[in-house]
């Protein structure tokens, strides 16, 4: 499992860094440099690996994949540049390192982010694939990741119900990690039950990921988690709605079901075992 995942993160890592390279003696290099220092900064790339294996996994070559993995990247770091900031959560620590505005200021930053967004769809049209823009397009977008955002800004001076912490979390979480299955499945040329079943299991990972991202914000340590913990003490977490206890429940359950999806595949052995260690993941 570990040298497939590192030959699809060292390929993301250079398609990335190769498609900046060329513009870095534009006048406007500064946010290039900006740009970069988060996108390039590491992290566990996990969606282009599931925009690599879902594509594998419908027999086509994993490669095709790469612009849509690539933009869902660029997508994923822009939305983490924009969360850094004091208006949202105002983080010094991403990833380990200072966060972006610590580095270029709010203005660069911002305008970091913007251009991460704007040039995704740039790398993602050279696939030549309508349907697989749309569906990034939707996913990142005010019915996805950013209204998940809205709906957790909006949420913050009230205590929730089940239901509306999951539809933050469906959005903010689970979007993009949807963007990545299905648009790996698209590139790979999978049928409509592929698609569905790509979508079953993105849901259900993302549930299980998330529940575990809120726990570690409890039990981790700033060192292990290359940024800050402790700042979601106030928000409404699923530890905040179930405790701890409970939240290792759903992890498994929410796991399980993510496992059941992938019989609508075949060579399934690495993909389940992601799921597993990502979910009883420590860090």
């Amino acid at each position: 499992m570990n040298d497939r995942t590192q030959e699809y993160k060292a390929y993301i890592e250079s398609y990335l860094t190769d498609w900046y390279s060329r513009f870095h003696k534009e006048p406007q290099a500064k946010l290039f440099e900006a740009m970069e220092y988060s996108l390039l900064a590491g992290g566990k790339r996990l969606r282009p690996v599931f925009a690599f294996e879902f594509c594998r996994m419908c027999g086509a070559d994993w490669h095709k994949a790469a612009p849509f993995a690539a933009a869902i990247e660029m997508i994923h770091t822009y939305s983490l540049i924009h969360d850094d900031l004091p208006s949202m959560d105002n983080d010094d620590f991403r990833r380990g390192r200072p966060t972006n505005h610590k580095v270029y200021g709010e203005a660069m930053a911002i305008l970091a982010g913007d251009a991460l967004l704007t040039d995704a769809f740039c790398v993602a049209s050279t696939a030549g694939n309508a349907e697989g823009i749309a569906v990034l397009a939707e996913c990142a977008g005010s019915l996805g990741m950013v209204g998940g955002q809205v709906l957790d800004i909006m949420s913050e001076e009230r205590l929730l119900t089940e239901q509306e912490v999951i539809d933050i979390q469906t959005r903010k979480t689970g979007a993009l990690i949807n963007a990545a299955c299905v648009t790996g499945v698209i590139a790979g040329g999978g049928s409509e039950e592929q698609i569905a079943a790509a979508g079953r299991f993105a849901g259900a990972l993302g549930m299980a990921f998330q529940i575990r991202d809120d726990m570690l914000d409890v039990i981790g340590t700033q060192e292990e988690m290359g940024k800050g913990v402790g700042t979601d003490a106030g928000k409404n977490t699923f530890v905040r709605l179930y405790g701890l206890e409970k939240c290792e429940e759903l992890v498994q359950r929410y796991t399980h079901v993510a496992i059941e999806a992938l019989s609508a595949f075949e060579d399934t052995a690495y993909m389940k075992s992601l799921a597993v260690s990502l979910t009883d993941r420590t860090v």
